[in-house]
This record gives structure tokens, C-alpha cells and sequence, in this order.
């Protein structure tokens, strides 16, 4: 069976170039039902709150289905909206602003068929586009946090168009309603492993009018959207990053002071400021370990079914996780082991004779201890609440018989 298109016009405000954009569209109907073996392609306006002629022009072509917002409501409710009123098991969205190619809509819905993807988004960063050089620097910023956080990358995460299957909608939503719809969309089809994304390189033209795009406002929200969005799928890349880059650092500055200790059994007094960057980026480095993994946990809870745990977080989980009570009880207990002369020789003379070094080094060991104890009871209580999920889950679809029904 032939597959169905609807494409959404997004528009505030758009009427030096809405009837260009509706009149290309329709125009290419035809040459995109014959290379991507559509059936049919339905075309959406949604003029979302516009001031000036934009509804009415739009209006005036009675192939197009046109839907008029009284206030502003933003670039992803605009398009929201029009999935709703779409009638396409694929759905697609284009600028309004003469930015993109209809045409190139048979491409996407050709290469989303032909690879099994969910999302096929139109890339603008090809050599011939004429994106701003500014634009181009934030997108390469945003694949690059991607790629980081999610072990996938598209070069453009706010590509406005791009073709979606409708069946992928219940994994992708909820969006935000304004600009930050596109990279927001992109963010949770590279973290979700259930839904693919394409991307296929596009020309980009040279906008129609003002751009409706703040470059730092809605550069910062696209920041916030995607590093959301990596805290709600991938907290433990997301933590562990940082904290596997602190204990780097702690390894790396602390390696020539305890050479020294083994080479001259003494530690000199210069090295107390070295020592104390290197407690702080040890301990640091550890919490953040820790927080990700619990986050990780708490994520699973609600993403169960894509929870397949990586080796690098299997690795994590093992030597960590499922020893840390243990860590902790060792380290706490040795900690005060260090110092238990000096506890001593403190409370009874009100003074104390040993080194710095065993005062730092027996802190850091009891801090680390409450720390790791305190972490293995949330990640009991987690795993209480996992497994309270599960059963309740396994009730609702196998409820226990009443006596007597």
C-alpha cells in the first residue's frame, strides 16, 4: 500500500512569501509522488497568530488546508497543530520563509523508505548553503554535544524540514511549542536507540524577509534543549564525561607527588596545595561517577525498554554500583584507622603531632565513605522502586483471578 505525505507550513507573519512557498509546494506534488511512490501529498498552512496578510493569502488557495491561530503560539505548536489536522501516515514540515526546496521533500520521503528511519531531516550545512557563518558555528557546536552525550550525530539538529513517520510521534513527544521544536526533535531521536534519524544534505537558500531566529536567545534554548535532553536518556554520559576528566586530572597531578613518597618516603610541604586540587578532582570526580549512575537507574525506571547498558557502563556498574556499600564501609573504617593516634592525642592533649598528609589523606578517605554509603542506599531504594515498576507492570497485563471467578 502507497504511503501518504502531509506537509505543514509553519507561518507568522510570512505573506512577502507564503503564496511563493504554497504555489512551489504544490507545484512539486506531482514529482514527489513519483520518486518516493506516494500515493498522495496534502499541504497545511498554519498561520500562527500572524498581524499582517499571511492567513488570508493562504486562504486563497483551496487545495491547501488552512488553520489561523488568533495569538502567537510558537514554531512547534504551529506544526503540532498541523500533524493533528494531517491525514499522511509520513508527515513533513518546510519554512514558510523560501529557505527550502519542496521539491526535495521526494528525497527525504525516498531515503526515509529506503533506510527504515523514522526522521529524515534536510542538512544545510552543505558547501553551497548560505547559512549565516554564525548559525553554522552554533549547529556545529550543537552535533558536537550530541555526538558527545549520545554516540550519534546529525550536522544540523534544527533543520526545519524534515519528514517524520507518524507512528514515531508517540516516542518523540512531548516538544516544546516555540523555536527550540527542531533540535528538541533531533535530540530525542539520537538518545532514544528505538527511533533513527537521517540526514540528507540540502541547498539552503537565502531567507524571504526578516528571520523570525534570535541567534543567542534561541541559541541558549537550543543549549538548554539539548542538554535536557541528555540528562532525561543519558545522564551517566552525560555526568561520566566530566567526572572520568577530573579523575584524569587527579591521576595526572597526583602521580609525581606519590612517585616522590616511594622514591624518598617523605612528602614535602610544598605539594599540600598540589594534594588539595587533587583531593577536590578525585572526590569530584567521583560524585559525578556516582550521581550518573543513580540518574542512569532513575532514567531506566521510565525508559526500561531501551535499557541496554553499554560496556563501558557494565564496567561502571560492577566495580561501583553493585560494591559501593562495601567501598564505603573499607574506606570510612580506614580513614579513621589513619587518624584514630591523632583523634586520640587531640581530645585528650588538644593537639596534633602527625603529618598534614595523614589528615588530608584520612579526610578524603571517610568523606569518600559516607559518600559511597549513602549512594548504595539511593541505589537500593531504586532498585525497590524498579522492581515495584516491573511487578505492577506484569499485574496489569496478568491480573490474579478473584477466588471464586
Amino acid at each position: 500500500m502507497q504511503s501518504t505525505l502531509s506537509v505543514v507550513l509553519p507561518a507568522f507573519n510570512e505573506e512577502g512569501s507564503i503564496a511563493s512557498i504554497i504555489e512551489r509546494t504544490l507545484a512539486a506534488r506531482a514529482a514527489v509522488c513519483t520518486q518516493a511512490n506516494l500515493a498522495a501529498v496534502q499541504v497545511i498552512v498554519v498561520s500562527d497568530g500572524s498581524s499582517d496578510r499571511t492567513a488570508k493569502i493562504a486562504a486563497g488557495y483551496p487545495e491547501v488546508t488552512t488553520i489561523e491561530y488568533r495569538k502567537n503560539r510558537g514554531y512547534g505548536a504551529a506544526i503540532m497543530t498541523g500533524f493533528k489536522q494531517a491525514t499522511g501516515d509520513l508527515l513533513a514540515f518546510l519554512d514558510a520563509d523560501g529557505t527550502c526546496d519542496p521539491l526535495f521533500l521526494g528525497t527525504l520521503c525516498q531515503r526515509l523508505q529506503e533506510q527504515r528511519a523514522d526522521i529524515a531531516l534536510g542538512s544545510r550545512l552543505g558547501s553551497d548553503s548560505e547559512m549565516p557563518a554564525i548559525r553554522r558555528l552554533g549547529n556545529r557546536v550543537y552535533a558536537a554535544l550530541l555526538k558527545l552525550w549520545g554516540a550519534r550525530e546529525v550536522t544540523d539538529s534544527a533543520s526545519g524540514m524534515r519528514v517524520i513517520r507518524r507512528s514515531a510521534l508517540e516516542r518523540i513527544y512531548p516538544l516544546p511549542d516555540g523555536m527550540a521544536f527542531t533540535p528538541a526533535m533531533s535530540s530525542i531521536a539520537l538518545f532514544d536507540p528505538k527511533l533513527s534519524i537521517i540526514e540528507v544534505p540540502m541547498r539552503y537558500a537565502e531567507r524571504t524577509g526578516e528571520s523570525k531566529l534570535h541567534v543567542l536567545r534561541d541559541g541558549v534554548r537550543f543549549l538548554r534543549i539539548i542538554v535536557d535532553t541528555a540528562l532525561s536518556y543519558r545522564p551517566l554520559r552525560f555526568f561520566g564525561t566530566s567526572g572520568l576528566g577530573l579523575l584524569a586530572v587527579a591521576l595526572a597531578f597526583g602521580a609525581y607527588p606519590v612517585a616522590y613518597y616511594l622514591g624518598h618516603r617523605r612528602i614535602e610541604d610544598w605539594m599540600f596545595y598540589r594534594l588539595s586540587a587533587v583531593a577536590v578532582a578525585l572526590l569530584s570526580g567521583m560524585h559525578l561517577l556516582l550521581i550518573g549512575l543513580l540518574a542512569q537507574q532513575a532514567v531506566s525506571i521510565i525508559h526500561e525498554d531501551f535499557d541496554t547498558p553499554g560496556r563501558v557502563r557494565q564496567f561502571l556498574e560492577h566495580f561501583l554500583r553493585e560494591r559501593l556499600q562495601l567501598w564505603g564501609v573499607v574506606s570510612l573504617v580506614a580513614g579513621v584507622a589513619l587518624n584514630f593516634s591523632s583523634l586520640v592525642s587531640y581530645f585528650t592533649t588538644g593537639q596534633v603531632f602527625a603529618h598534614w598528609i595523614y589528615v588530608v589523606v584520612g579526610g578524603l578517605l571517610v568523606t569518600f565513605g559516607i559518600e559511597c554509603i549513602s549512594f548504595s542506599v539511593l541505589a537500593r531504594v531504586l532498585n525497590v522502586l524498579t522492581f515495584r515498576k516491573r511487578y505492577a507492570l506484569e499485574q496489569s497485563s496478568h491480573p490474579i483471578p478473584r477466588p471464586g471467578a
